[in-house]
């Protein structure tokens, strides 16, 4: 049975499709709102402009602003505010009169995640208040009806505060177009507050920009440009080893061989692509919907074909068994459920965003992958054990060696990954602000080094020997291969999914024919 050929068929159709579909860019570190309502918190209506990992600016920035198209500087850091207009409702505009010089208030705070307690103040050590109130005003020297501002103690400018009013009775207001710049590393926080009762329903349209020294990629995520580098740079080695095997033992490969250079493919593919996708990204501050999308489907690919193989392997297809028989349904059911969990995974948290998503919703998407994982890990060392059962009854020592080197692999991995996970919750756990932003990339970045190097194991267990299709169900057809043919036969390759029983189980058959 061939079904690997028509699951990598399938991939290859798909993956067509995709590229073809991949025309749309989405927006990226440039912030859009589209008529964006306020909420109220406390006493004010605020709303959540964006908040990302900004580097200091590498060179000086302009003393006076001189308009937006000016802050296109190298080495600059900054958010720039394009075309940002707020609009309140009819009834709160006809409150005032039309000549009227400032009919309602609306600030905009950036504030660095340290300095969030700078924003806001408690009378009397009562409930925290974000606009200045009589008591407020009496303590702190606030304004009332403002946002309560204490300076930084490392800069006084920060937080930084904009102010943009109302004229008369007219439904909107334009904020100028500007830019803040940010001399320091920091993660930055944006929110539009107003403290004014009347602006109940308020609305904000238009977009800003958020720029680090070497583009608009976010802070947090530049590294993972590099680490994509040096990750194509793997699997390119990984596929010219493999491939220098494939090609030399052509006639002698496996199916399980075939699916070991389509996931090894896929994975160099989808490194490449990532590099892309960040760099697309960097340059131009938008993320390209169609390239991320096929990027993530090929990784969702990539892991769905990976943990088939594992699964495979562990029953002894293409080793022990020549095919998989009655749970090759059940295989492909799983594997087409897995995909499907991990593409509306991937979707949803890289397509088209940069903040992270939603707690709710990241586990709503999260839990059917995990779970689905969890299933798999007990299937696979179910079937495992069965398998080394077999051996050890045949005594099929070499190939019982093997098993149990890649029993040791998996079980470091699955170690591995608990740790990693265990790790990842305590470090969003004691960084609930993001500061320790700069270190993020490396959650994203584990999972793929393990990937990596449980497959670099693979390849190296089950790598493309000499007459490896011959022999790999020797034993179990009854043909016979001695310890001297054997040998000879591995020399050829790296190691041989071929090597037979020991010569003296070939011995003690024939003391029985005796």
């Amino acid at each position: 049975m061939r079904w690997p050929s028509n699951i990598c068929t399938s991939v290859l159709r798909f993956l067509v499709i995709v590229l073809i579909s991949a025309v749309r860019s989405a927006e990226a570190s440039i912030h859009d709102y589209h008529g964006d309502p306020f909420r109220e918190v406390g006493n004010a209506y605020l709303l959540s402009g964006g908040s990302e990992g900004i580097l200091a600016s590498q060179s000086s920035p302009p003393s006076t602003r001189r308009g937006f198209h000016s802050a296109v500087h190298d080495g600059l850091s900054y958010i720039r505010f394009e075309n940002i207009t707020f609009w309140r409702g009819r009834s709160a505009a006809d409150q005032h009169p039309e000549m009227a010089y400032s009919s309602g208030l609306v600030q905009v705070v950036i504030f660095e995640a340290a300095d969030r307690d700078n924003i806001g103040g408690s009378p009397y050590g009562g409930q925290r208040s974000i606009c200045c109130t009589p008591d407020l005003a009496k303590l702190e020297g606030c304004k009332q009806g403002e946002v309560i501002r204490i300076p930084s103690a490392t800069d006084i400018n920060w937080p930084v505060v904009l102010n943009v009013h109302f004229r008369g009775n007219l439904l909107s207001a334009r904020m100028k177009n500007k830019e803040a710049y940010i001399r320091k590393t920091g993660m930055y926080n944006l929110f539009f507050i107003s403290c004014d009762p009347k602006l109940k329903g308020l609305k904000v349209t238009g977009r800003t920009l958020w720029k680090n020294p070497d583009g608009y990629l976010p802070g947090r995520m530049s590294p993972l440009m590099k680490f994509y580098v040096f990750m194509s740079v793997a699997y390119a080695v990984l596929s010219a080893i493999w491939f220098f095997q494939y090609v030399r033992y052509w006639k002698d490969v496996l199916q399980l061989q075939h699916c070991i250079a389509v996931v090894i493919a896929l994975g160099l593919l989808e490194m490449i692509f990532w590099y892309f996708d960040y760099a697309f990204f960097n340059s131009t501050g938008t993320r390209p919907a169609g390239i991320t999308t096929l990027v993530v489907t090929i990784g969702a690919i990539r892991k769905t074909l990976l943990r088939l193989l594992i699964l495979s392997v562990a029953m002894g297809f293409g080793v022990v068994r020549p095919t998989l028989g009655g749970l090759t349904t059940k295989v492909l059911l799983l594997g087409i459920t897995y995909f499907l969990a991990s593409e509306l995974l991937n979707i949803a948290e890289y397509v088209g965003t940069i903040n992270d998503i939603a707690g709710r919703a990241r586990v709503f998407l999260v839990l059917p992958d995990a779970l689905l994982d969890a299933f798999l890990i007990l299937w696979i060392f179910t079937s495992l054990s069965k398998t080394l059962e077999q051996l050890q009854a045949k005594r099929s020592s070499v190939k019982l060696d093997i098993y149990r080197k890649f029993s040791n692999a998996l079980a470091v991995t699955v170690i591995a990954s608990v740790a990693w996970i265990c790790y990842e919750l305590y470090f969003k756990a004691t960084d609930p602000f993001n500061e320790k932003w700069q270190g993020a990339w490396i959650i994203t970045a584990f999972w793929d080094i393990l990937a990596f190097t449980l497959l670099s194991v693979i390849c190296y267990l089950w790598a493309p020997s000499l007459s490896c299709q011959r022999y790999a169900y020797a034993g179990e057809k009854g043909d016979e291969l001695d310890d001297e043919e054997s040998e000879a036969l591995c020399r050829e390759g790296d190691i041989s999914l071929v090597k037979q029983d020991r010569k003296e189980d070939s011995d003690s058959s024939d003391l029985e024919d005796d």
